[in-house]
């Protein structure tokens, strides 16, 4: 892998990671238009680690909140705040175990035909659809972390498992099912990338066969290290953004985007290659 095509790809991955924009599509789209082959599952989880480590460190004092809330909670030694925190920590762990479950359920029933460029083009067209729709009904919506329910965790976990389809994006659909559920952006978009240390730390055991393979290693030593550096300093600015992006503007323009991306991948791609 030369020095271009390391920060190249670590600058995709970190800046999509947590758009609603689909980052596995836009890698693989990437490749295509400068024609250079992807490197693979391994290549992928190993960048989704530099995303996990950006959104861990920024998001650590809510992360401590609810560490030590839930344990204060369970132990009977906390207040009102450890209570909320200690039913987060739980709403979380049930949107985790949602995803999990029938996320694995889903990857063995999918065949190549759901991974081809028409299926793709349409998964996206789908998430500009649910954007807008969700932008309309999120208006009525404005509930805090205190008033995040069970239900709540349940169908954001839901959301979030259908992003196991190529061209769903995950951090789109737990925003989206935050936002329909009627959480306030803020709660939504904190709720999304909270779940995503899970999901990331999930999908990275699960691939770390293909992490640690010679086929990763054959990549070169100072490739790796500069594809990790350049992916995880992506995915903090791509946090910083989204949070004040999503904080006074709307998500019609992600939608926007989304529709002539589809159109791209519908027309730009040969119908029988696999994502």
């Amino acid at each position: 892998m030369t020095f271009f095509e390391a920060v190249l790809f670590g600058l995709v991955q970190g800046l999509t990671e947590f758009l609603p924009i689909s980052s596995t599509a836009h890698i693989v789209i990437t490749g295509y238009i400068l024609g250079i082959s992807t490197p693979g599952l391994g290549f992928e989880v190993y960048l989704h680690m530099a995303s996990l480590l950006a959104v861990i460190l920024y998001f650590r004092r809510d992360l401590l909140w609810v560490v030590e809330g839930f344990f204060r909670w369970v132990l009977r030694r906390g207040g009102p705040e450890d209570a909320v925190a200690g039913r987060y920590a739980i709403y979380l762990g049930i949107a985790t175990v949602i995803t999990g479950g029938l996320g694995l359920l889903l990857m063995k029933m999918m065949g190549d035909s759901l991974k081809s460029p028409p299926v793709v083009a349409g998964a996206l067209f789908c998430t500009a659809v649910a954007l807008l729709l969700v932008e309309r009904i999120q208006r009525v919506g404005g509930r805090e972390v205190g008033q995040v329910t069970g239900l709540d965790a349940v169908l954001v976990g839901l959301a979030q498992t259908v992003a196991v389809l190529p061209g769903i994006s995950r951090s789109g659909a737990t925003l989206i099912g935050g936002l329909a559920v009627g959480l306030n952006r803020d709660t939504a978009v904190r709720f999304s990338f909270l779940l995503a240390i899970p999901v990331l730390v999930g999908s990275s055991v699960l691939a770390l066969r293909d992490v640690t393979s010679g086929e990763l290693l054959a990549l070169g030593v100072s490739g790796l290290i500069v594809s990790f550096l350049v992916s995880f300093a992506a995915s903090w600015v791509s946090i910083i953004w989204l949070i004040g992006f999503l904080k006074q503007r709307r998500l019609f323009w992600f939608s926007i985007y989304l529709v002539l991306l589809a159109g791209f991948v519908y027309f730009a791609f040969p119908a029988d290659r696999v994502f």
